[in-house]
């Protein structure tokens, strides 16, 4: 097949791919000028038993855990779809913040499942690419054509089904996962439209080298980023000012704003000022310093295209004082650049000694590291010719203690009736640890509360409620008789 898009969205049981499951996966594949190849593919997939949803989750999407089962195929059965119909070369997987989201559900599905968690969408020349940042760069540097909505606060809003909305496009169904993705193809096709130069520019530059070509050049360019305020239309000026450690991602310096206060902090300085605080006091700013990743898309421009005055005027920058701070900064990018590195190393030991908890679940462990050569060749060739088995015979072969560890779960999702009794036992160990340790603070204790706490929210709603009661029964139906007074 020659190159095309998949068109991709997930409704999940919650908002954190390392607990959460994804309950629907919707997709259409399309050609480069965004007509449908071949039919949408729309499936549910089977909630397992060590894992309650969102309440709040369901209210919104209205997937039951009762209907995944009825409905809804397995974990491993839906990969085997996937890699058969789906991860087809030259794809490129895109979708509405699906690199912060749906992929990271993807990655995770993957892991759990004993797959390698990121080559489905970088192997055989595929890519991705997000059509959110596509939107927000439109907006802030060539809104022309398309209709801008806003919330009812006048405030900007960029969710898919304002978009549509605004623009007359078909959505007949928001968030719901097909009607999703066909809305996204159809704001995807409205830029394309009325913005070609743009369009096109972002889809080249959704590859690393391209995008690090720009990054890299030594000069200020514009990058578009949910870190930046929407009154800024999400959009600024930055500058390289470090290489950062993971070498897929560079350290940049918002030019809006003076660097001399921060040029003679030391590293702990800078890296206290760079952490996230809520409600932060005026007299304490954040530093102006944001991580680009390379291998994210992001949404990055020449200078030139937001030069003129009424794009400058519109995020609120002045093209003089971003040369002045540019001029600042490089005078003394040398050692602000050591600093800034040393800030990283400080958030970098923090963040590993999270990585690494030895406490944490297996399910959540995806970010411990890479797997080996040999163990990706096990996992390849464990899924070619799948039985229980197999599992129980390639577990032993893993280099990766994950590996070993996340077998017999695996074993025990996708393949129950075959489990033998010593797996099994250690199945209901396993989902009753999930569920009920904690007592007040266990899984199934919050699921319950939360049940309640929704219900007063939505007692006006029929159709809340209803799904309130199916939740309350599946939560009822884990409980073993014999913890039953």
């Amino acid at each position: 097949m020659s190159a095309s898009f998949f068109f991709y969205d997930l409704e999940t049981s919650g908002l954190k791919p390392d607990r959460a499951r994804i309950m629907q996966f919707a997709g259409q594949r399309t050609d480069a000028d965004l007509n449908p190849i071949g039919e949408p593919i729309n499936r549910l997939i089977s909630l397992n038993k060590d894992v309650l949803p969102d309440p709040r989750a369901v209210i919104v999407h209205g997937i039951t855990p009762q209907q995944t089962l009825l409905e809804g195929v397995s974990e491993t059965d839906f990969l085997k779809e996937f890699y058969a119909e789906v991860a087809l070369p030259q794809t490129t997987f895109v979708g509405f913040n699906n690199i912060r989201f749906d992929d990271e559900f993807m990655r995770y599905l993957n892991y759990r499942n004993l797959y390698d968690p990121y080559a489905w969408s970088y192997e055989h020349d595929s890519s991705r690419w997000d059509i959110l940042d596509v939107v927000r760069m439109t907006r802030a540097l060539r809104p022309d054509g398309i209709n801008w909505p806003t919330n009812p606060d006048g405030s900007k809003s960029n969710r898919l089904e304002h978009l549509t909305k605004a623009n007359n496009l078909s959505h007949e169904a928001a968030h719901d996962a097909l009607s999703d993705v066909l809305a996204t193809i159809a704001v995807a096709g409205l830029i394309k439209q009325k913005q070609p130069r743009l369009y096109d520019f972002m889809y080249e530059l959704r590859q690393k080298k391209a995008a690090a070509a720009l990054a890299n050049s030594g000069q200020p360019f514009v990058y578009t980023s949910s870190h930046y305020p929407s009154s800024q239309y999400h959009t600024t000026v930055v500058a390289k000012v470090a290489d950062h450690p993971d070498p897929n991602c560079i350290i940049v310096y918002d030019l809006r704003y003076d660097p001399t206060p921060w040029l003679n902090q030391t590293a702990e300085q800078l890296a206290e000022a760079w952490r996230y605080v809520a409600d932060r006091p005026a007299d304490n700013p954040p530093l102006p310093v944001k991580t680009v990743r390379l291998n994210r898309c992001p949404a990055v421009a020449p200078l030139g295209v937001a030069s003129d005055n009424a794009t400058m005027s519109r995020l609120a920058l002045s093209l003089d004082e971003i040369k002045r701070n540019y001029s600042i900064l490089t005078s003394s990018q040398d050692t602000f650049a050591t600093r800034l590195r040393e800030a990283v190393q400080l958030f970098n030991q923090e963040q590993q000694s999270v990585n690494l908890d030895s406490s944490k679940p297996i399910d959540a462990r995806l970010y411990d590291g890479f797997y080996s050569d040999s163990d990706r060749q096990h996992i390849k060739q464990l899924h070619v010719e799948e039985t229980p088995e197999k599992v129980r015979q390639y577990a032993s072969k893993y280099q990766d203690k994950r590996l070993r560890l996340l077998s017999p779960l695996y074993l025990a999702r996708n393949f129950e009736r075959y489990l033998n009794q010593s797996e099994r036992k250690t199945w209901d160990e396993h989902v009753n640890k999930r569920l009920f340790d904690g007592g007040p603070s266990s899984q199934l204790a919050i699921y319950f509360q939360t049940l309640s706490q929704v219900a007063i929210e939505r007692s006006n709603d029929a159709k809340s409620q209803s799904l309130l009661e199916d939740l309350k029964l599946y939560g009822e139906s884990l409980v073993p008789s014999d913890m039953i007074n």
